[in-house]
């Protein structure tokens, strides 16, 4: 399909950087945890703990380089990669940051003709991601996603071979930083931050988004979730199109860089959206074929998370999410509904 979406004046590119929302998770988790049993709260509660006690020296020698306290950038990489699935969050800034490595630096034919248009190349992280995982163009799920330095420079060296020596590096310097800014709490002092040794409760101080992150993560997988689904994520879904409209974003990306993956802001005031099924050319470019009279609806899409596959959990895997069943396309002027993205 085809959506176009014409607001009525210019609108700035502005997303929402879900690496930061960690304290919202911990927030609404507080707010809400009263709909869990003691056993759920508990199984939540030891789970974090657990992969905070496996990752914790990795998590500060992070913050010792985001001080400035470099150490060996390969070994930094294999102690990121084996401290992901304790803690899936570092998957997610791991390869956040390979993209944004690869976007800002190729210097490929390919990249210098999507800069003349104004467009970041944006199958370079893709090319990453599916050569990384196995199997990632059917779960693209980054807690699976952490190579150790090794196979990090055979990766990059397989997409941009000029841009492999100085990766390790990178993600070394960046890793760092982003996990300091989007773990601790705006007003600590990461010199003073130390994960080892710390109590759950100072930590839920010290590092609130890294705890929401996690608890986020672990939530999710409850027998029970599916169940409570829009009890939780309704409140962080209103504060999401609240900012949207507040910001004027009736289009609205996650992430630190636009990475060709756009939403639509289903209660924006200001903008006009139309709607066709699309034909596809000899060159894969899509091209409309007939308009479908749709109306958007602020409604939570139907619950649903990856399985747990490799990944350090307290107990088996227990997720009993399904998978949204692809919707129907209508016929040529049927009107039908269509909900907004999760949040």
């Amino acid at each position: 399909m085809i959506f176009e979406v014409a607001p009525d004046a210019p609108i700035p590119p502005k997303g929402v950087d879900y690496l930061h929302l960690g304290a919202i998770h911990l927030r609404t988790y507080r707010a809400y945890r009263s709909y869990l049993t003691p056993a759920e709260n508990d199984r939540i509660d030891r789970a974090v703990r657990t992969g905070l006690a496996a990752a914790a020296p990795f998590l500060d020698l992070a913050l010792r380089n985001a001080i400035g306290r470099a150490s060996v950038a390969p070994a930094f990489v294999d102690l990121l990669a084996a401290a992901v699935p304790s803690l899936p969050f570092l998957g997610y800034l791991y390869f956040e940051v390979l993209s944004e490595y690869l976007m800002l630096h190729s210097v490929t034919p390919e990249t210098n003709t999507f800069a003349q248009a104004g467009e970041l190349n944006c199958w370079l992280f893709k090319r990453l991601a599916f050569a990384a995982v196995d199997d990632m163009d059917q779960l693209f799920d980054l807690a699976r996603f952490h190579p150790g330095h090794r196979r990090l420079v055979e990766l990059v060296e397989g997409i941009e071979p000029a841009l492999s020596p100085r990766v390790a590096e990178y993600v070394r310097r960046r890793v760092s930083h982003l996990l300091a800014r989007t773990a601790l709490h705006p007003a600590q002092d990461a010199a003073s931050a130390a994960f080892q040794g710390a109590g759950l409760d100072t930590l839920t101080a010290v590092a609130p988004g890294l705890i929401g992150q996690m608890v986020f993560r672990e939530i999710r997988y409850l027998p029970r979730y599916p169940q409570l689904y829009h009890c939780f994520e309704k409140a962080k879904a209103l504060e999401a199109w609240d900012f949207w409209n507040g910001q004027g974003i009736p289009t609205p990306f996650n992430g630190i860089l636009p990475k060709g993956e756009i939403g639509i802001n289903p209660v924006y005031p200001r903008a006009e959206i139309r709607a066709w099924t699309a034909r596809i050319d000899h060159r894969g470019y899509l091209h409309p074929a007939d308009e479908v009279e749709a109306d958007f609806t602020p409604h939570l899409a139907a619950w649903w998370a990856p399985p747990r596959v490799g990944e350090t959990q307290d107990g088996p895997d227990r997720s009993r999410g399904e998978q949204t069943p692809g919707a129907r396309v209508p016929a040529p002027g049927q009107r039908r509904w269509v909900s907004g993205a999760r949040a």
